[in-house]
């Protein structure tokens, strides 16, 4: 569209001698520039999808590990007991040779002494069992404490978020706690503009005051969506689609965050998800408003968990 309005304006220009060579120049040049401009944020929205699914897959196997650690330590409990119970009958059976009398006991002298070593072998087996699981339960104790920790922790920062942005609250805004994460969802209402990636003054607002909780908590990982609704985005020369409007909103919030020098910039992740992650339906206008959001998502870094089941491995 764009070479196609160049190529106009040149011949206007050749067929009136207003306008010169260099005019006609500069907008090819203009429209390569816009060009290469599209193919860069492309391939930013395919690097931030792929580290988006990265976390994902990470966040999963950890979870799969924990199970099975927990698995794992309750076979160690039940062979344990096998054991012992084994042990128990071990010791009664010798109980009952000793009482028979000294010619019943010297007719099962080779028994009993091969019931002594088998006694010494569970035994030591039945130490070493104990042993282990207690350390493995130590682990899962400790696993288990730092997962409850993580939790508590992403509650009150639910708790501080919830307070620091009362007044937006209703007006476009939620925030609520599920899977081990906080999700705060701005409605674009709150934030842009029609077809706009610029925040409003309210909109600044609301995000200064995010940046401010979020300064005072900087062990957790923030991911910053945007999201359309399924009407597709008219081609203006600068933006192509709905993809690109949603990375563009979303790196606006991660700039306007990122101003706050308490926050470390490599805790955050701009992603666009165009119009494919709706929350409500497109068939209606309130559902449309619903879908075109910012959503932030919160995430505690699970590198201490991570150390702590490969203690346990």
């Amino acid at each position: 569209m764009i070479k196609r309005v160049i190529t106009v304006m040149a011949l206007i220009a050749i067929t009136t001698s207003c306008v010169s060579t260099k005019v006609y120049k500069d907008l090819e040049d203009k429209y390569a520039e816009l060009a290469e401009e599209r193919d860069s944020l492309a391939m930013n929205k395919e690097v931030l999808k792929v580290s988006v699914n990265k976390l994902e897959n990470q966040n999963s196997k950890l979870l799969t590990e924990y199970e099975n650690v927990v698995e794992e330590r309750n076979k160690l409990t039940q062979e344990k007991s096998a054991i012992e119970n084994n042990l128990a009958n071990l010791k009664a059976s010798y109980d009952a040779l000793e009482k028979q009398s000294e010619k019943s006991l010297a007719d099962n002298a080779k028994k009993n002494r091969e019931l002594l070593e088998k006694l010494e072998k569970e035994s030591d087996r039945l130490t070493q069992l104990a042993s282990e699981l207690e350390k493995r339960s130590a682990r899962i104790d400790e696993l288990e404490a730092v997962i409850a920790a993580k939790d508590a922790a992403m509650k009150r920062l639910k708790e501080s978020l919830s307070k620091a942005l009362l007044d937006f609250e209703g007006n476009g805004l939620t925030i609520e706690q599920r899977d081990g994460k906080v999700y705060v969802s701005m409605e674009n209402k709150l934030l842009f503009s029609s077809g706009s990636w610029y925040v409003g003054t309210d909109g600044k607002k609301a995000v200064m005051q995010l940046a401010t909780v979020l300064a005072q908590n900087p062990d957790i990982s923030v991911l910053i969506e945007g999201h359309t609704d399924n009407v597709p985005y008219a081609k203006n020369g600068v933006i192509d689609d709905n993809w690109d409007l949603s990375v563009k909103r979303a790196t606006a919030i991660v700039k306007l965050l990122i101003e706050n020098l308490g926050i470390d910039p490599a805790n955050i992740t701009a992603a666009g998800r165009s119009e494919f992650a709706p929350v409500a339906t497109n068939e209606t206008k309130e559902g449309k408003a619903k879908n075109r959001r910012i959503e932030v998502i919160l995430t505690p870094k699970l590198d201490e968990v991570t150390k702590l089941l490969s203690d346990v491995e």
